[in-house]
């Protein structure tokens, strides 16, 4: 079947798991139930050269041989009486094996620009999206050794394998979200994304706890209150915690979520205080939870004459519910961008990341929706479009 309509195309590495069947149903209700139900995008009113939000299509690749009903089932994440009546939607979208691990990464990359060739084939008109939602992963080994692409896929380091879908999508003029903590923007890449006009978006997706922590942390440094401690822990029962039970794969979000409070404040919590740091970050597995997350923080600060005081938040979410939209979203800004020739890393898009890619980046809360305000006015007066939203 090929389709000749206009609208976004989202390649996905992971296609099966948690988030992006999430995906694959608000897809699917968007496109023949106008959205109903389906909250939490903020782009539905937004660039409207890309056509409109419900002409939206998936495809992608992932290592589970289970169909997308099973993978529903297996997730647990949406009710049933929510995405049953749409089970016969569900193989129309595409999704193959992904690439060996045990062959070289130059011709992984070869294999899946094959398949994103033939992805564009069936969607004709359809702007494609690279989105990588591949699990917790290591950092790559001394790619700062390997200066151009050519290098970099001929010695075939160990490193995550997302990469190659990145380097895919960069060489297929494809723009990439990496909603993932692991780094796939080796400088290689990024310079041929900058130099073709590709946007990045990436690192880190922010949905839960962070998002909260960005905005508590810009409202203490406002009111100039002293962060004497943070506590943060993270219960939850999906595939993404039983991940983040390896440390190695651990380290990367942990440091993201950590880093990001210093940087937001400019100080190093609790070390004027206790001379130490004192911003602590847990993440435990624990099966009952599932895909809703539960998430604590004990916040001490000080005010006046150094007095202490303290604040408590219990945050009782969904993981892929609220970063299902996110993505949605992050894929119109990328196309967007692309549309408008504007390549390389999308460092204004850090409203939605932890660790934003790119030089510079907005803090505070406040900041980053400034620069997405911006960011939306550049596009638009790139491409003559009248009009332009104030609101981020």
């Amino acid at each position: 079947m090929h389709e000749t309509k206009t609208g976004l195309l989202l390649m996905i590495a992971g296609a099966k798991g948690a988030i992006a069947s999430t995906i694959a149903v608000s897809s699917t209700i968007l496109r023949h139930d106008g959205g109903q139900g389906i909250g939490g995008l903020t782009t539905t009113d937004k660039f409207a050269f890309l056509g409109p939000a419900d002409q939206l299509r998936m495809a992608g690749w992932d290592t589970q041989g289970r169909g997308m009903v099973e993978a529903l089932a297996y997730h647990g994440v949406i009710p049933d009486d929510v995405w049953r009546p749409y089970a016969g939607f569900f193989p129309d979208v595409e999704v193959r094996p992904a690439p060996d691990q045990k062959i070289s990464l130059g011709r992984q990359v070869e294999s899946i620009q094959a398949d994103i060739r033939d992805f564009q084939k069936r969607y004709p008109g359809f702007r494609a999206v690279l989105v990588n939602l591949l699990p917790a992963s290591w950092d790559i080994s001394q790619s700062h050794r390997m200066r151009t692409l050519d290098e970099l896929m001929a010695e075939s380091p160990q490193g995550p394998p997302d990469l190659a879908y990145t380097i895919a999508a960069v060489l297929s003029n494809v723009p990439v979200v990496n909603f993932t903590p692991n780094t796939v923007e080796i400088r290689s890449v990024v310079d041929r994304a900058e130099a073709h006009g590709i946007p990045m978006a990436g690192r880190d997706g922010k949905t839960g706890q962070t998002y909260f922590k960005v905005v508590l942390a810009s409202a203490f440094k406002a009111r100039a209150l002293e962060v004497d401690g943070w506590y943060s822990l993270n219960i939850l029962g999906n595939e993404d915690g039983r991940n983040l039970m390896d440390p190695d794969r651990a380290c990367g979000k942990l440091q993201n979520k950590t880093r990001l409070l210093d940087d937001i404040l400019g100080y190093g919590v609790g070390q004027k205080k206790f001379g130490e740091p004192a911003h602590k970050v847990h993440i435990d597995y624990y099966a009952p939870r599932g895909d809703a997350k539960e998430a604590w923080d004990v916040i001490d600060f000080s005010g006046l004459f150094g007095l202490p005081m303290s604040l408590r938040l219990n945050l009782q979410g969904r993981d892929s519910i609220l970063a299902a939209p996110m993505v949605i979203d992050l894929a119109r800004w990328v196309s967007a961008l692309h549309t408008a020739g504007m390549g390389g890393p999308a460092v204004d898009l850090g409203f939605f990341f932890k660790k934003p890619v790119g030089p510079n980046p907005a803090l505070t809360f406040q900041d980053q929706l400034s620069a997405l305000d911006r960011l939306e006015q550049k596009i638009n007066h790139a491409l003559g479009v009248q009009g332009a939203s104030s609101q981020a």
